[in-house]
């Protein structure tokens, strides 16, 4: 899962926005406004420095970094209620972000850089067991922790999961006292 987004020093407006936690169209607005400097390319696309993204954070307050900042969680399952709910479930401990398949998830992990992945197991394409792998197995994001949701909670799915790099493996509907327990060491560790 190495991508270049971790690397280049420029970011799309929708990685960018995943970084700050905001719509795409939000970060549009702030761009037309001037209130954040945006570079257009030969083709004329927007692309954001990361060095323009971090001063337009601190400046307003919202360092969302990784030095005492706010818990970031990336919710990844195709289910686009179940994302919903969870957003506004985290809304008041987390900083959030959401992904709808594997792929998605893979560029997420690099430009939101989250510390925790809610990451569901049955999705088309790259399914759960390999976005935990891919995450676990790149050196710049293997310390983020992987909790896995499934709607399948077999034996079967809960060892490969586990055997993939997850921390556990939680059944759906979700238990969301559990799912809290799990989350505030953590969160208490990232407050300012």
């Amino acid at each position: 899962m190495a991508s270049v987004a971790s690397e280049k020093p420029y970011l799309t407006p929708n990685e960018a926005a995943a970084l700050l936690m905001v719509a795409p169209a939000t970060l549009r607005v702030w761009a037309d406004k001037g209130l954040l400097k945006a570079h257009t390319t030969a083709g004329g696309h927007r692309r954001f420095l990361r060095e323009d993204l971090d001063s337009f954070q601190r400046a307003r307050g919202h360092d969302h970094g990784h030095s005492g900042a706010a818990l970031r969680i990336l919710i990844v399952d195709d289910e686009a209620s179940l994302t919903r709910y969870l957003s506004a479930f985290l809304k008041d401990i987390a900083g959030t972000a959401s992904a709808s398949d594997g792929f998605s998830a893979g560029q997420l992990v690099h430009t939101f850089r989250p510390d925790v992945v809610l990451l569901d197991l049955m999705m088309g394409g790259l399914d759960g067991f390999q976005v935990c792998r891919q995450i676990k197995s790149d050196p710049t994001t293997r310390h983020i922790r992987v909790i896995a949701i499934t709607g399948y909670p077999s034996t079967e799915n809960i060892e490969r999961i586990l055997a993939a790099g997850a921390e556990i493996c939680l059944p759906k509907p979700l238990d969301e006292e559990k799912l809290l327990a799990l989350l505030e060491p953590l969160r208490r560790e990232r407050q300012p």
